[in-house]
């Protein structure tokens, strides 16, 4: 059993489902939750502190105002989001955040440098690596290969979910009794998923593919 890690952890359905699946290799672990400004922020932080308690991990809530100033896409800004998706890229650029992932993962890093963490989890996946370049394993492996240099403890970039697509992610899910429940993917925020987002289209289409009916009237 490896020591300790920390897990990159917004409340959605990826980085839920890794931890799900990753937490019984681990004695500790840190959970960060990022607030740069998004619209979903607070359900967000809500969503994970419930996950938290779930699986009696630390929660850390990490604050990043400078990012939401220069975030100029519909995640942060008055633009809208984009609903009822029919092109992904178009999507993707809709909501990009400068760096965000790879800032994340260096945040991420001085907290396993500082405390000895041997891993760090992000919830990149197949799926939205197709378009998002920072959800595939290229970029786990070059951020991994980073960190051999930036710090002491060099920890490993874990993607538990990279070879797996929604429906696959879901079915890991269910299999292994990860509360689905407590998942907050939407762009939007608010007290239900909006279903019309590009993160709520792909949740929603994975669990309707599923055969899990029942979270999909409970979540949206």
């Amino acid at each position: 059993m490896v020591k300790s890690a920390v897990i990159l952890l917004s409340g959605g359905l990826d980085s839920l489902v890794s931890l799900g699946l990753v937490r019984k290799n681990y004695e500790n672990m840190l959970a960060l939750t990022f607030d740069y400004g998004q619209k979903a922020v607070q359900a967000e932080i809500d969503a994970s502190q419930k996950i938290c308690v779930y699986y009696k991990i630390l929660h850390k809530v990490i604050q990043l105002d400078w990012l939401k100033e220069i975030t100029h896409t519909a995640l942060v800004s008055d633009e809208k989001v984009p609903t009822d998706i029919e092109d992904y890229t178009a999507s993707m650029k809709a909501v990009w955040v400068p760096n965000r992932n790879g800032l994340f993962l260096n945040i991420a890093a001085c907290y396993a440098d500082a405390e000895g963490c041997e891993d760090i989890i992000i919830g990149a996946n197949k799926e939205e690596g197709e378009t998002f370049s920072d959800n595939t394993v290229e970029f786990a492996n070059r951020v991994s290969a980073e960190f051999e240099y930036s710090t002491l403890v060099k920890p490993r970039v874990v993607a538990p979910l990279i070879n797996y697509n929604k429906d696959d992610i879901v079915k890991k899910a269910l299999e292994n009794n990860i509360p689905l429940e407590f998942v907050k993917s939407c762009y939007i925020g608010g007290e239900k998923n909006c279903g019309r987002c590009e993160s709520c289209v792909r949740l929603k289409n994975a669990l309707k593919n599923n055969g899990a009916e029942e979270y999909i009237k409970l979540l949206f």
